[in-house]
């Protein structure tokens, strides 16, 4: 049978040639769709774990810095601060932390992973505004009953210097404890543990 004068080497190598094509064009068509999947390196960053440096805090001080868009409260505790912790359990509303609001390692008196070093996210549970560090004890504004701890501006919401939330104010719950770890003695990672890869 003939082909009619038909060039098939050259019919099959026009068909390779448009496929080639097409696929390539395909390809280039979608990388922007599936690169719009990727997160953006900003927000890579806003993710990211955050170093602290602890070395400069001195006992009584708070070091703010942000992870994840949420401000973080890093307090250097000082032995009369951790004295107070004990004194007011009967005034807090979840004094042993049974709401899961921190990692395992924080599920402790302290709510941290050295009693000196306390790690919360700086947002009250209410409607989250930021609270105020108020260390000082019976201040005028606060009444002779304050032993230190966080106040809420917005609603009156107040917290000791562990994070946990006294009795009839309108937060419900204790601060939160975000995950961290020791890179050093005087270095934390906040928004990693140790298992995280």
């Amino acid at each position: 049978m003939s082909d009619g004068g038909v060039d098939t080497g050259r019919r099959r190598f026009l068909t390779a040639a448009t496929v080639a094509v097409g696929g390539a064009g395909a390809a280039f068509a979608a990388y922007p769709f599936l690169a719009a999947w990727q997160p953006s390196a900003r927000a890579e960053a806003a993710g990211a774990p955050v170093e602290v440096d602890l070395s400069k805090l001195e006992p009584g001080d708070m070091l703010r810095v942000e992870w994840r868009g949420k401000p973080i409260y890093v307090v250097n505790r000082s032995t009369p601060m951790l004295e107070r912790l004990d004194e007011h359990r009967d005034q807090l509303r979840d004094p042993d932390s049974s709401a899961p609001q921190q990692p395992a390692y924080a599920e402790n008196p302290y709510r941290s992973r050295e009693p000196e070093v306390l790690v919360l996210v700086g947002l009250c549970t209410h409607l989250g505004c930021s609270p105020s560090y108020r260390p000082e004890v019976a201040p005028a504004d606060l009444g002779p009953q304050w032993a230190g701890g966080f106040f809420c501006p917005c609603h009156g919401s107040r917290f000791d210097l562990a994070g946990r939330v006294y009795q009839g104010v309108p937060a419900p719950l204790n601060m939160a404890v975000p995950p961290y770890r020791y890179l050093s003695d005087n270095v934390i990672l906040v928004g990693e543990d140790e298992g995280a890869a």
